[in-house]
């Protein structure tokens, strides 16, 4: 058995207020990660931290990029258990992603189509939590996600593998931290 980490977060910038203003949640993000210290985690997101407007698939981090740049972000971290092959299939997913992500796109008007409780489906476009939602169900995670999937239906895992809730730049794993 093998640990992902779900993470939600709330960065308080613009976009992300407008996200929450019409979704009612706490949180407008969701990112993926591969390691406890969330060096390896993924979604998409801002390719630049200064341009909500251009994003992609990242690599994101603590300390880099938008995270780096708004120090107030609030966070959940959430462990998952899985199997090593669930652990390799999410891991394949995110190398498959990361080898094509020029030719993957936000999916900007997706994201918004949630606010009229729509889904939009392109080929290559995602939002964060579609991302999230894709690289479980291809690993056959099965997490009972809704269709039209929000960063905050993430909290389905369950206050039981909630591992840290606090500021995201605060973070650092032990199995005490909430």
């Amino acid at each position: 058995m093998k640990n992902v980490y779900i993470v939600l977060t709330n960065t308080g910038t613009v976009l992300s207020k407008i996200v929450r203003s019409y979704t009612k949640d706490e949180f407008a993000h969701s990112s993926i990660s591969l390691d406890s210290e969330l060096k390896q985690m993924y979604s998409f997101g801002r390719k630049n931290p200064y341009n909500p407007f251009w994003g992609g698939f990242m690599h994101e981090g603590l300390d880099i990029g938008t995270f780096k740049r708004f120090k107030k972000t609030k966070s959940q971290v959430y462990e998952l258990k899985v199997t090593d092959e669930q652990y390799d299939s999410i891991e394949n997913t995110i190398n498959e992603f990361m080898q094509r992500k020029d030719e993957l796109h936000f999916n900007t008007m997706g994201l918004f189509m949630v606010s009229i409780n729509r889904r939009r489906v392109k080929k290559d476009y995602y939002y964060c939590a579609e991302f999230v939602k894709t690289a479980l169900e291809r690993a056959n995670i099965n997490l009972d996600l809704p269709e039209i999937i929000r960063p905050e239906c993430f909290k389905v895992i369950g206050e039981e593998h909630l591992v840290y809730k606090g500021l995201f730049r605060n973070y650092k794993y032990n199995e005490n931290n909430v």
